[in-house]
């Protein structure tokens, strides 16, 4: 049967090339011009392959209940399938179980992520240069890092070469190996707003963008553009309801949305079955946002008390990204790195984030964890805990931001976020002295999704800049 990368994307076809045998030289394969046929060859580079090996079922010789902190010992977990069918404490292993010595705690889930993107001086004109399917492999690549790092699921929160779909589509078919991805497709915004494609390009270039792309102006078109996302295979919307930090745009503060257009985006946000995401950093757009009944607000660099006490009435979930903002503060130090205007709002709004999420989390505000993986580099994502930490959370509430809020935040709670019967058996396991030394959480021992062992380990995580 010949290899052709001219077939359909289609599950179905994916998986019958595991009948296919592998060429010995793989740079003999042919490069691919579009996404299906890149697809395609990572069915050609998974199957077959040994990155995983399954278990008829886990043990635990320790177990954490995020809920309530308690500490289980000798915890055998059942699984068939996918999910967990028994939890059971004080029991010895079984013949066929995977021994997890250490602390077992629920897989991680960061609520913001952009498998797409990598931090680099040359980002600005990628659009230019690679096509989607250099991005595509990028993006798997991507998702390897951040599940080993111990992150089992990830929201994907924007994504303007449109692979993020098909590649949650490739993970949950079992073509190739990552995180469980929920993915928003293109962000949402408004002519010149932060999730514009065409800023910063010449007028040969820039053109005028409309709801297809992600662009809009008027409550209709707010509509149209959320009605576009479903038709493309979205699980959740993300707006821009700000400017932003990366964006080559001067204003990273202002509100870029009328409060018109921001209910017809909710409203047909809701119609459709989605979340909404608001991207938000200064305080008029992040209210008006917030009012629309947005589901979280990302980043909230400059959140105020009236913002606050309206997220706990409503309730709202905030989404910090600590790590982005330390990221860009000191990247912006680096002559030449960013654009100058990009520099200055990352001088600006970067150091502000840690200390609003401190304000936040004194005012119980719901929190849940992301990071904006994408802006720095992906696989360090674990580095959130540390700053949430030095920022006076504890260990034990930021894992419950990452696990069992987080899973709400998604509508998730039956799937994912706890140990429990019915749950997916995502589990990561960590050093028995995870809850007192919070450096620990970036080393996981042993990662396992879906029952299944997570080969190879990330090396040790740390900001870099």
């Amino acid at each position: 049967m010949p290899i052709n990368f001219f077939h359909s994307n289609s599950v179905a076809v994916l998986r019958d090339l595991s009948a296919v045998p592998l060429p010995r030289d793989l740079s003999a394969v042919p490069l691919p011009r579009d996404l299906s046929k890149a697809l395609s060859v990572f069915a050609l580079l998974a199957i077959g392959s040994s990155w995983a090996h399954g278990a008829g079922g886990v043990w635990c010789s320790k177990l954490l209940d995020v809920g309530t902190g308690k500490v289980l010992e000798n915890v055998r977990i059942e699984v068939e399938g996918e999910r967990i069918t028994a939890v059971t404490a004080g029991q010895a292993a079984g013949a066929g179980d995977l021994r997890a010595d250490g602390l077992c705690a629920p897989g991680f889930i960061d609520l913001h992520v952009h498998l797409s993107l990598e931090p680099s001086g040359q980002s600005y004109t990628e659009a230019y240069r690679l096509n989607p399917s250099d991005i595509a492999f990028r993006a798997q690549n991507n998702g390897m890092k951040t599940l080993r790092a111990g992150f089992t699921a990830v929201r994907d929160l924007g994504d303007g070469a449109g692979v993020l779909v098909s590649l949650r589509n490739a993970v949950a078919a079992g073509v190739v190996q990552g995180p469980r991805i929920f993915a928003a497709g293109k962000s949402i915004a408004t002519t010149g707003g932060h999730a514009d494609p065409t800023n910063g390009t010449s007028v040969a270039f820039m053109g005028d963008p409309g709801p297809v792309s992600g662009v809009i102006n008027s409550p209709a078109e707010a509509r149209k553009a959320v009605r576009q996302r479903s038709k493309e295979g979205s699980d959740v919307i993300k707006i821009t309801a700000t400017g932003g930090v990366l964006s080559v745009a001067k204003n990273g503060l202002n509100p870029q949305f009328t409060q018109a257009e921001l209910n017809a985006l909710i409203a047909t946000a809701r119609d459709y079955g989605f979340t909404v995401a608001a991207h938000a950093h200064g305080a008029e757009g992040m209210l008006r946002a917030v009012r629309a009944g947005v589901t979280s607000v990302e980043h909230g660099t400059y959140m105020n008390d009236e913002i606050m006490t309206l997220m706990k009435k409503n309730p709202t979930w905030y989404v910090p990204t600590l790590t982005a903002g330390a990221w860009v503060a000191a990247k912006a130090e680096i002559p030449g790195f960013y654009l100058p205007v990009v520099a200055g709002k990352a001088r600006m709004i970067g150091p502000q984030i840690k200390a609003t999420l401190a304000k936040a989390y004194r005012a119980e505000v719901p929190i849940a964890f992301g990071t904006d993986a994408g802006v720095f580099p992906h696989g360090l994502n674990a580095q959130e805990f540390e700053l949430l930490n030095s920022a006076g959370v504890s260990i034990l509430d930021s894992l419950k931001m990452a696990t069992i809020h987080a899973a709400s935040v998604l509508n998730q709670s039956e799937n994912i976020g706890e140990v429990k019967v019915g749950r997916y058996a995502d589990i990561v396991v960590l050093s028995e002295a995870a809850l007192t030394d919070v450096k620990s959480l970036a080393y996981p021992k042993m990662v396992i999704k879906g029952g299944v062992l997570v080969d190879g380990k990330l090396g040790p995580a740390q900001i870099n800049p």
